[in-house]
């Protein structure tokens, strides 16, 4: 019997082992942030939509956060807006922050939504401006110039951070059996809408909601040691131990401090795992050995 067709007796033990887990996560939150290149692939979008629908039949209740960096960067090329990163964020004047909240809260969104409807899901597209669901202030970043050595504030425009998530718009969407797809995009107080960072975001949702799992699909394994092997699980204490002797560098560093941020509100979990392997979400929630680096308080 070849692996695309297992056995009655291999798809028994498979239920076997996924029930445990199954049981364990009924009726909780998970939020997975889904983004990177596995957006751009047309079988990894089926298989994390599959992923998703099958999750919420099981009993969970998954909310979905995107980001859409590589699209937008397209747009912007497309329209021939010019776009620069300043600290690791897209600086974000007038003219890019329209594009922003169309490219994610139009196109994307709905894109996501079209795949999990397509796989027999009941999901609705919103953004954080919906119902005021996540209000936002603006943020600055600090770096070293290079000559002078001195340190300068950035201002990146209207890129924010989440400040206040009203959980109860959330609460009623689950409530109503539907999957909620996401995109960044906040309103500030100011009435002005601000790009977030996907992780961030997800981490305040997944906060708010206190959420069994945040799961952070990225295009890497996870966190990797100094000899590129895959940490399977870490502490809070051993993230910050890692990130001071180098080991945690770059890009990884931002993703570490959301999972620090949304432990500290009161996420059991947090995993960051490679979006690009075919149903990842479902080997780390329903399987023995999971997928990815497991970050516990």
């Amino acid at each position: 019997m070849s692996e695309d067709n297992p056995s009655a007796h291999t798809r028994a033990e498979i239920l076997v082992q996924a029930l445990p887990h199954m049981q364990r996560y009924d009726e909780e939150v998970v939020v997975i942030k889904y983004g990177g290149h596995a957006m751009g692939d047309k079988d990894a979008a089926k298989d994390f939509a599959e992923d998703v629908v099958l999750l919420e039949q099981s009993g969970l209740k998954p909310i979905v956060v995107h980001g859409g960096g590589p699209q937008i960067g397209r747009m912007l090329e497309k329209l021939g807006i010019k776009s620069e990163f300043r600290a690791g964020l897209r600086v974000t004047d007038e003219a890019t922050v329209e594009i922003v909240e169309m490219v994610l809260a139009g196109s994307i969104n709905k894109q996501i939504v079209g795949w999990i409807s397509g796989q027999g899901g009941r999901a609705i597209g919103m953004c954080g401006k919906d119902g005021n669901m996540v209000r936002a202030k603006k943020i600055s970043r600090t770096v070293i110039d290079p000559d002078s050595k001195i340190e300068e504030i950035v201002d990146l425009g209207f890129v924010g951070e989440p400040e206040q998530v009203n959980r109860g718009i959330l609460d009623a969407v689950l409530k109503s059996e539907l999957i909620p797809v996401l995109a960044p995009v906040a309103v500030g107080h100011d009435s002005q809408t601000y790009n977030v960072n996907a992780d961030t975001f997800a981490g305040a949702i997944s906060g708010a909601m206190h959420a069994k799992r945040l799961l952070l699909l990225t295009d890497v394994p996870g966190v990797l040691d100094k000899d590129k092997n895959l940490i399977p699980e870490l502490t809070i204490d051993q993230c910050r131990h890692l990130i001071a002797d180098g080991t945690i560098t770059g890009g990884m560093i931002p993703k570490i401090e959301t999972c620090i941020y949304a432990l500290e509100q009161g996420v059991e979990g947090v995993v960051i795992l490679d979006g690009k392997v075919p149903h990842a979400t479902l080997l780390e929630l329903f399987t023995d050995h999971g997928a990815g680096t497991l970050i516990r308080r």
